[in-house]
């Protein structure tokens, strides 16, 4: 599936006026706006709206995880804002994804669904700790087939993990991928990382970028860097 914009910024920001003037120096024509946990608690849905007034599409990053009814109507609910993309848990079930289907179908809006498998600050210690004895690749495998199976737009995984699940996935599925670090960049809590050309060669629809283009000096010119470095 071919997504425009190729590139979504994290904006973890809980102050209003901070991520405003971050987004106000961001080109709207080469990425859109991933609004996530820490910026919507924070403003609320008034922030999509402003977001969208700016010219961003905007990616809801709350990735709901909870009963089947109330993920439903969260997720229509959410598709009143009129974003682009919108995620939930694959660890919440198939019936629990089935739900999030339906409550986009019905919404005059439909975002694209999208289903995070396993965070990509979690590496095999980590499942080991919460007691998940299946290995990371199988883990992410067996919750993308799950969320094609639910009928569901994609997943939100790491690029390394695509080549291992791509060939049982549909061909029009979208691979949302953070983790992106440019070159030279050092890792911090995210495990799994990759550079944006090669995230892209790995099959990689869409790219979420956080700290390395918003505490840059020139947010912008590594916009642009990273479009040019993808195209």
């Amino acid at each position: 599936m071919v997504y425009n914009p190729k590139l979504f910024i994290a904006i973890d920001h809980s102050e209003e006026k901070i991520a405003k003037d971050l987004i106000q120096r961001l080109p709207p024509k080469a990425c859109g706006i991933k609004i996530g946990k820490e910026l919507f608690t924070a403003c609320g849905p008034k922030i999509v709206d402003w977001v969208h007034s700016k010219g961003f599409k905007v990616f809801l990053d709350l990735k709901y995880h909870d009963i089947p009814n109330t993920v439903k109507k969260a997720c229509f609910a959410a598709a009143k804002m009129n974003i682009s993309i919108l995620n939930i848990h694959a660890l919440g079930g198939k019936d629990m994804m089935l739900s999030a289907r339906e409550g986009i179908d019905k919404s005059t809006n439909k975002p694209y669904l999208i289903a995070v498998t396993i965070l990509t600050s979690m590496n095999e210690d980590t499942l080991k700790t919460i007691g998940l004895k299946s290995s990371l690749k199988e883990q992410i495998k067996n919750l993308a087939l799950s969320a094609s199976q639910a009928k569901l737009d994609g997943i939100v995984c790491s690029a390394k993990d695509i080549l291992n699940i791509k060939k049982i996935l549909p061909k029009d599925f979208l691979y949302v991928t953070p983790g992106i670090r440019p070159k030279n960049e050092a890792e911090d809590d995210q495990k799994r990382v990759m550079t944006p050309s090669d995230a892209i060669k790995c099959g990689s629809s869409i790219l979420v970028v956080g700290r390395p283009i918003t505490k840059a000096k020139n947010p912008e010119l590594i916009v642009n860097q990273i479009i040019k470095e993808i195209s």
